[in-house]
């Protein structure tokens, strides 16, 4: 990869790096399309990080599927794919870390201790290896682009990080890798989750400011469904992820997956 990325950069091109950890689905693909309509050469990484997960979570059942992945890579004519193995990244001597402060101590940083730092480092080895002039994130990981932008801007890395809105399935389900552990009853349960979001988007818009009780439409709507544990339903400041703020973020358990989805009141919900 680095020897291409050079290539490019001699040559003046423009690169913009799509981050995956495969399993790929139409909110990748909107990341894809977005990289196209702004650089003139799109990379993908594909590359499940170890790093990122905590001891209880789902690293080993996280779903896999390259052919799949291939496929859908070669209908969308990227111009490259980034596969590295788990040895390239992590040879045994590897020790560095990297480490965003302040953003990382809050919400998805405090319910998986150690993850924004997995993330943190595994975005500087991949811009460091496509040498990307633009990144892609979704929406749907609000704190996680946060982060990455963060950390871009903290070590001057010249890499310019968009946030491509959510994509959503026709009922308002937030597409995610996940989604593949859901039986059909937890399928239909996740609703509450896009529910909750809407309805507190809907009262904002109707004038409501206040911020418990904002927070109680959120966690009203959740609690109606008792197949879904919530873990958090908070408002924060989508910069510094600190309340107060207007951008509403969820995290909640249904059956056994842990799903998370937001979106900010000041717009109205898609839909």
């Amino acid at each position: 990869m680095l020897t291409a990325s050079r290539r490019w950069r001699r040559d003046g091109k423009s690169i913009g790096l799509v981050p995956t950890m495969g399993a790929l689905h139409a909110g990748h693909l909107s990341l894809v399309e977005r990289a196209r309509l702004e650089n003139e050469l799109v990379v993908v990484s594909v590359f499940v990080n170890p790093i990122q997960f905590g001891p209880n979570e789902d690293l080993e059942r996280y779903p896999r599927d390259w052919n799949h992945d291939f496929k859908m890579l070669e209908a969308a004519e990227v111009d490259a794919v980034y596969r590295p193995s788990v040895m390239a990244m992590y040879p045994p001597e590897a020790s560095t870390r990297v480490r965003v402060g302040g953003l990382t101590d809050t919400l998805e940083g405090a319910a998986r201790p150690g993850h924004f730092e997995g993330v943190a480092t595994v975005v500087t080895k991949l811009f460091a290896a496509v040498e990307p002039d633009r990144a892609y994130f979704g929406q749907k990981d609000a704190q996680q682009a946060a982060v990455v932008n963060r950390l871009s801007r903290d070590l001057d890395l010249g890499v310019e990080i968009r946030v491509v809105p959510t994509v959503r399935e026709p009922d308002g389900l937030a597409l995610s890798s996940r989604n593949v552990y859901l039986s059909a009853e937890e399928r239909h349960a996740a609703l509450a989750i896009s529910a909750a979001l809407r309805e507190a988007a809907g009262a904002y818009a109707s004038g409501e400011r206040d911020q418990a009780r904002l927070r109680a439409r959120l966690a009203a709507r959740l609690a109606l469904e008792p197949l879904v544990k919530p873990e958090y339903a908070e408002l924060v400041d989508p910069a510094t992820f600190r309340k107060p703020g207007t951008l509403a973020v969820i995290a909640a358990k249904v059956g056994k997956t842990r799903l998370i989805d937001n979106h900010d009141l000041e717009k109205p919900f898609p839909g």
